[in-house]
């Protein structure tokens, strides 16, 4: 049998469109951008070019991964989620050059100052994580309606910490990958009645498709 029927809602995700980082807060001697921080100056190009200069170390003129995996905070003393900063540089990096220069740097700090707000209104404990509860309200607010079993596997995927909840960065990544993984559905569910039939290599397909 080399058909699927798979069945979902096919709900369009409301989330910060791809536009810059959250705020700045110093730590020591080193610039860290954090969904917690003081209010941004946007549309400040000498602002922006500051900030860009710190975290361009290696005064390349351009942020490579790694320098914007140790520009960013989300909260707790582990690094910023890698696969955050892989989808992040993808979506902005324009020129493929697998780097961000200031031009798209300031649509990547937009970005992530709407993420940030996004995090904070749905974190409502102020626990500086997202539980199981509040990523539920979130994806609801966002149009999904998915079953509690399904939350609890979203849980334990974005779960790093392992501690019941996700922060900052992976519940970026795991809204990305939902609305990835529901854009790719939409493809095939031309009736929009959250039902696709396929055979099992168009499946294959959009699984190793994803750029997620």
């Amino acid at each position: 049998m080399d058909r699927l029927l798979l069945q979902t809602k096919s709900k369009t995700l409301n989330v910060p469109h791809p536009s810059s980082l959250p705020s700045q807060i110093v730590k020591g001697r080193g610039l860290k951008m954090a969904y917690y921080g003081q209010p941004q100056q946007p549309g400040n190009q000498q602002f922006l070019w500051e900030v860009f200069q710190k975290v361009d170390k290696d005064k390349s003129g351009a942020i490579s991964s790694d320098e914007l995996q140790s520009a960013l905070s989300n909260g707790t003393w582990k690094p910023f989620n890698p696969e955050t900063v892989r989808l992040m540089i993808g979506m902005f990096d324009r020129d493929r050059s697998g780097t961000i220069n200031f031009q798209e740097f300031g649509s990547l700090w937009q970005y992530v100052t709407d993420w940030q707000k996004t995090f904070r209104s749905y974190d409502a404990d102020n626990s500086g994580s997202i539980d199981k509860h509040e990523l539920k309200t979130a994806l609801t607010s966002f149009g999904y309606r998915l079953s509690d079993k399904f939350y609890d596997i979203l849980i334990r995927k974005f779960d790093r910490s392992a501690r019941g909840n996700i922060a900052f960065d992976d519940f970026i990544q795991c809204c990305v990958v939902i609305q990835t993984l529901t854009n790719s559905f939409r493809q095939f569910d031309t009736n929009r009645n959250g039902w696709i039939e396929i055979s099992y290599e168009q499946f294959l397909t959009l699984v190793f498709s994803l750029k997620c």
